[in-house]
């Protein structure tokens, strides 16, 4: 669970990080899963993916990445609403959002995915 003090959900933010190409912004974003991707095994463990359409703002569709040896699998449906907090970066074949879980090593601040008020982190 989250402080109270957790910053909510500012699409309007990721959309300016997203027209500026600003990679390495912290963002919050709500939206639904509008994929789901497979499940890959990269350099830092494996990561699942999924597509996360933004609810306001530019209504961009970004790839969501989250390692899920942090996390362990979520539990996730095409339509659900969803918030993710991480850090964007672009990607001229497709915008993502990774670091979407805990950071143990304090090298960025952390993320989640929340569904429904549970956290995967």
């Amino acid at each position: 669970m989250l402080c109270a003090c957790t910053p909510g959900p500012d699409d309007a933010a990721l959309c300016r990080a997203i027209a500026a190409r600003a990679s390495g912004a912290e963002v919050i974003a709500d939206g639904s899963v509008a994929g789901l991707l497979r499940t890959a095994v990269g350099e830092s463990g494996p990561h699942e993916g999924f597509l996360l359409r933004l609810r306001s703002g530019c209504r961009a569709t970004l790839r969501i990445e989250t390692n899920i040896a942090f996390t362990g699998p979520i539990p996730l449906r095409v339509g659900e609403q969803i918030v993710v907090k991480g850090e964007y970066d672009h990607d001229p074949d497709g915008d993502v959002i990774h670091f979407t879980h805990r950071e143990l090593r304090g090298r960025h601040p952390g993320g989640y995915v929340e569904i429904d008020g549970t956290y995967y982190w």
